[in-house]
């Protein structure tokens, strides 16, 4: 919940960065208490609900988005263990057999990427429910506008990490994480941005679709359709709604690291002394880097046309992830050979 906070601080900075202004910076030093304020001011806002609006749904449709955004970093890996099994302290050797375990991972599942796409998917029908129970015509169009985003997209995601799992062997993330350790040809890492560079392309496109950023934003844009399947919540309600959307954003950046930069993977990640919090590190400033560069692309491109979202969606992005499973062997032995 911190890092999800501050991460709308870096946002609004980099903006304002980029935008020549400054950003929130009277808040604290350096505005490093404007998620607090922020915070505040949504718990003190009026709580409104629509007369008319099935209330149930209407309640229960934040929650569901906000758990589904939430519950898919279980099964993520960040490290290796982040504690040893055995340490000596004071000249005494303490065990630590029961709470040490090879990998930092909340669940090590087996299937932990069928997983992230059943729960995350989930989420769709929050943005209906929303949507259709807020007995809003702009709210129900946007609620089908944004499914249908959201269901083009995952579609093309789930299939460019076939090739991923082709080459792993494995559904579990852990196991992903760790067939992207040592280097090639001396130098470069053996990750799979390098071994499966189409599945990498199409999977970030298809990410920015599926987490509603610019230049896919259309799932809440202001200037179309009044807002969203938002239009009608207020308060916390909108506050859950907005992190959701940030909590997706750091998710997808997660998934992205673990299944394209190696994870955890970087130099000196089994080096004594080292093993257990440098892993961390480098999965928290990788999955950093991948946070900029989401925000940096929305300061620089323009949001597209609607239908062309759709077209790169079906006659672009899924033919080209059908492409990618069949090209994925040849990569497989091309890579072989260094």
């Amino acid at each position: 919940m911190l890092v999800l906070a501050y991460v709308t601080l870096l946002e609004r900075r980099m903006l304002a960065f980029f935008q020549l202004r400054y950003g929130p910076n009277r808040v604290g030093p350096l505005g490093l208490l404007q998620p607090l304020a922020d915070g505040i001011k949504m718990l003190c806002k009026e709580d409104v609900t629509v007369t008319l609006a099935e209330s149930k749904i209407y309640i229960l449709a934040p929650i569901v988005c906000t758990v589904a955004a939430f519950i898919p970093f279980a099964v993520i890996p960040f490290g290796n263990s982040i504690w040893p099994a055995a340490m000596t302290i004071g000249g005494r050797v303490c065990d630590f057999t029961l709470y040490h375990a090879s990998t930092a991972v909340v669940a090590d599942v087996d299937a932990g990427l069928l997983y992230v796409f059943a729960v995350s998917s989930l989420s769709v029908f929050g943005l209906m429910m929303a949507g259709w129970s807020s007995n809003n015509k702009y709210s129900l169009l946007g609620g089908i506008r944004a499914s249908a985003q959201m269901i083009s997209y995952e579609l093309a995601a789930a299939l460019c990490l076939i090739s991923i799992i082709m080459a792993a062997g494995s559904m579990n993330l852990v196991e992903i994480a760790r067939a992207q350790e040592g280097y090639s040809l001396g130098f470069l890492p053996n990750w799979f941005c390098f071994r499966q560079p189409l599945a990498f392309v199409l999977f970030l496109v298809a990410l920015f679709a599926e987490t509603g950023r610019t230049p896919f934003d259309f799932t809440e844009c202001d200037n179309e359709l009044v807002a969203g399947y938002q239009t009608e919540y207020s308060s916390m309600k909108f506050a859950l709604f907005y992190l959701a959307e940030y909590a997706h954003l750091i998710t997808g950046s997660a998934l992205l690291v673990t299944m394209f930069f190696g994870g955890w993977q970087g130099p000196y990640v089994s080096a004594p002394g080292f093993g257990y919090i440098l892993p961390v590190v480098y999965f928290c400033l990788k999955v950093l880097a991948v946070l900029c560069s989401f925000v940096w692309v929305r300061a620089t491109y323009p949001r597209f046309r609607y239908d062309l979202l759709m077209q790169i969606g079906w006659k672009v992005l899924l033919p080209a992830a059908l492409a990618n499973i069949l090209l994925a062997p040849f990569f497989m032995k091309l890579w072989g050979e260094f």
